[in-house]
């Protein structure tokens, strides 16, 4: 079945003319990137260039996708549109809530008994609204997308940031926040600084031990969790086009740990097969009609210095593969010299889970390589010595790798089958540990490995490797093993080595399914109602957010001074917090618990300045709203990094935080505050971050004239009478400034779909 046809049809039609005019006012040959960017200007034809990291610029985004645990809160804005019905397609995702413990078909169903509720709700705010649903079960949303929607030179924007995802399938896809996604599905434009590119001209090809993931994990050391913030990676070369289409997608979709906006690949054969492997042929004849333009002008790739502002070169051929980790997915490691920094930092070397699949290695290509590891690892006499599990991306694929015998394969070996969800990637994992709390070692493909990022404990080590290093040192139960040169015992005391995984991009057979898990929408949703009990803690109507006062704000106090990496899982954690999503106050009850504190080095304990005592963050701020009292919260840098998670920034705008002010953000997170009617604020000079004290009163001056590029003041008044008086800056521009003003982006949104 091919999703939404006639509108692929356009803009594949319109594309040749849009992009023939975005040439003319550029003046030179175009990047992929711009092609797409520029077809899908908000205003069409395009009548002007824009500057690279500067211009902001409205787009027309093709579509929406929404997992679950955002969809909740972006959909409870949408309602408050007074829209009928969503403008572009747009699909719901249940994957998020779903908590990996006993297997997939015991905790798919304790996942429908305990989310209920939201599941009902989410289901009917699509019928009613004309969303395409996906039920609990059929996958992660960003498989699911590759699989079903995806398409060479559309765009996207999607409410989880590794959106991404999609860009193997040469498609401009976005993570943002609930309310970007609000206003797409309103009808209205989306902004988004026009952002700088980044070219990854690739030659050589893969072989060996070494798989897509490893491109990505080099990327990743290159650039490191910032290096591609504001930034579009656009990979190109003939190791490009050697890549498989979901071996591309694990590379975009790990590209939102080094901050990039997007990645993207050009239209090449592997995305035709891809295309017609998933039932999609009449999409492949179309991209082939118009193939010269979803792929970068050949002027481009053949002097790459000239049309991107920074070019990195990988040949695959002497590429490694490598181990990231641990604590944050840029600490990159061949896996030649892996063995030796485990013993040199003294981490712990027994290994005890390898948990194989997430949104970022789950496909048909990556379950055959890693189950030809298990079936050598059942031929050679050897078992799994550390705990291992395997996550399906979708019910297609796990449906397909059950017929074709590797899931019976995995199962003797020792592993465990999960659903066909997010699972342990986000924390949705209740763990077999005894003691919650101990050093330990955990190695994963998946993308992400922030500290208690998977299970919670601050002393779990996480490492983020391709399936098959995964899945070899799963056999070894050792993070020193090396499959590339060292040999294991078997239980007869024979010296045996594992060969070379092999796999297979798709299925001989072709894909097989009996139920994807798809639901449509009604064809007339207006009778269809959506029920919100007053009484719920899962689900809360929302309510509009103030607008702002007109007058400079003072007499802040400083909520906390946030010391190092702070992401959005530090902001607003997820596992056991997810099941409040659709609650903003209930979940607002974790507003940022993982934070270190820098005046005393720990996790939500702050100085409460009403009584001198010390508590939790969101204990402290609860009382500061009681007496009417602003906050500002102070960070470093990158903050906000990782998630698209938007209920990091409304949580402290719920509770009476008025300003985030840091040394730099990520993107998405700046974004999301702007659009929650927060000021979002970075030290003009970085050192004055050192100059907040514990006891400050804080004033932001300047307001009544904030303007684009113009500074702000802020006032320290310290504990001792002195005060610091120092320049922040913003980035907002004339329309960010109104979301600001009115208390939101929402409360425009309701003026202007009620006129």
């Amino acid at each position: 079945m091919v999703f939404d046809l006639d509108m692929i049809k356009k803009v594949y039609a319109e594309l040749p003319g849009k992009i023939a005019a975005a040439r003319n006012v550029v003046g030179r040959p175009l990047t992929l990137t711009e092609k797409i960017l520029y077809s899908h200007l908000w205003d069409n034809p395009a009548t002007e260039a824009y500057e690279r990291g500067q211009s902001y610029v409205d787009f027309a985004p093709d579509r929406v996708a929404m997992q679950d645990a955002t969809a909740q809160m972006a959909l409870l804005q949408f309602m408050q549109a007074g829209r009928p019905q969503v403008a572009v397609p747009s699909t719901v995702h249940c994957d998020h809530l779903i908590q990996a413990k006993d297997g997939a078909v015991a905790d798919l169903k304790t996942a429908l008994n305990k989310n209920e509720e939201v599941f009902d709700f989410l289901a009917s705010v699509s019928n009613k609204y004309g969303i395409g649903f996906w039920k609990p079960g059929a996958g992660i949303i960003h498989q699911v997308i590759l699989e079903n929607y995806a398409f060479p030179g559309g765009m996207m924007i999607g409410t989880d940031s590794h959106t991404v995802n999609a860009g193997g399938l040469g498609m401009v896809a976005i993570g943002v926040g609930g309310a970007d996604a609000c206003d797409v599905m309103a009808g209205l434009a989306w902004e988004l600084k026009f952002p700088k590119l980044i070219g990854v001209k690739l030659t050589g090809k893969l072989s060996g031990w070494t798989s897509a993931k490893d491109v990505i994990l080099k990327v990743a050391g290159i650039l490191t969790v910032k290096g591609g913030t504001d930034a579009i990676l656009e990979y190109f070369g003939e190791g490009a086009n050697s890549l498989s289409c979901t071996g591309k997608g694990t590379i975009c979709n790990m590209g939102a740990e080094i901050g990039a906006t997007t990645s993207i690949f050009g239209y090449d054969e592997k995305m035709a097969s891809y295309l017609r492997g998933t039932s999609r042929p009449e999409v492949a004849d179309l991209a082939n009609a118009v193939a010269a333009h979803l792929t970068g002008d050949p002027e481009v790739y053949a002097n790459p210095e000239k049309y991107f502002d920074q070019v990195i070169e990988i040949n695959l051929s002497e590429l490694e593969p490598h181990i990231n980790g641990p604590f944050t997915p840029d600490l990159a490691w061949p896996l030649s010299k892996f063995a030796a920094a485990v013993k040199e930092n003294n981490w712990p070397a027994t290994l005890e889970v390898g948990l194989i699949g997430s949104c970022t290695n789950s496909s048909y290509e990556d379950i055959s390589r890693a189950a030809s590891l298990a079936k050598q690892a059942v031929d050679k006499g050897l078992k799994a010595k550390s705990e291992f599990t395997i996550t399906p991306g979708s019910e297609m694929v796990r449906f397909t790798v059950e017929r074709d015998g590797y899931l019976n394969t995995f199962d003797q070996m020792g592993g465990v089958v999960l659903a066909n969800a997010c699972g342990p990637c986000i924390g949705q994992w209740a763990r077999h540990t005894t003691d919650p709390n101990r050093k330990n070692s955990i190695i994963t493909s998946f993308n992400r490995n922030f500290s208690k990022r998977n299970d919670g404990n601050p002393n779990t080590h996480a490492f983020v490797a391709s399936p098959e290093i995964v899945t070899a040192l799963a056999i070894a139960g050792d993070l020193t093993f090396n499959p590339v040169t060292d040999y294991l015992t078997n239980a007869q005391g024979e010296k045996v080595k594992l060969d070379e995984p092999q796999g297979i991009e798709l299925p001989i057979k072709g894909f097989a399914v009996e139920d994807a898990g798809y639901q449509a929408p009604a064809a007339d949703g207006s009778k269809v109602e959506v029920k919100v009990s007053p009484t719920s803690d899962r689900l809360q109507l929302l309510e509009p957010f103030a607008a702002w006062e007109g007058t400079d704000i003072k007499g802040l106090r400083l909520l906390i001074k946030a010391k190092g990496k702070c992401t959005t899982d530090h902001i607003s954690m997820a596992g056991p917090w997810l099941k409040y999503r659709g609650h903003l106050d209930n979940i607002s009850n974790n507003m940022l618990i993982g934070a270190l504190n820098a005046f005393n080095e720990k996790t939500d304990n702050v100085k409460n300045q009403l009584t001198g005592a010390y508590e939790g963050v969101p204990v402290v701020q609860r009382q500061y709203k009681a007496k009417s009292i602003g906050t500002i919260v102070v960070g470093d840098e990158n903050y906000g990094e990782g998630s698209s998670r938007e209920h990091a920034a409304m949580e402290p705008r719920h509770l009476g935080v008025r300003a985030i002010l840091v040394k730099s953000f990520a993107r998405i997170h700046e974004t999301n505050l702007k659009k929650q009617g927060m000021l979002a604020l970075t030290f003009a000079n970085k050192a004055d971050y050192d100059k907040v004290q514990e006891d400050d009163t804080i004033d932001i001056l300047s307001l009544t004239g904030f303007a684009p590029g113009k500074p702000l003041t802020l006032v320290l008044h310290h504990a001792n009478g002195s005060k610091d008086e120092i320049t922040v800056n913003h980035s907002y521009n004339a329309q960010q400034i109104e979301w600001f003003k009115a208390g939101g982006a929402l409360n425009i949104i309701r003026r202007s779909v009620g006129k």
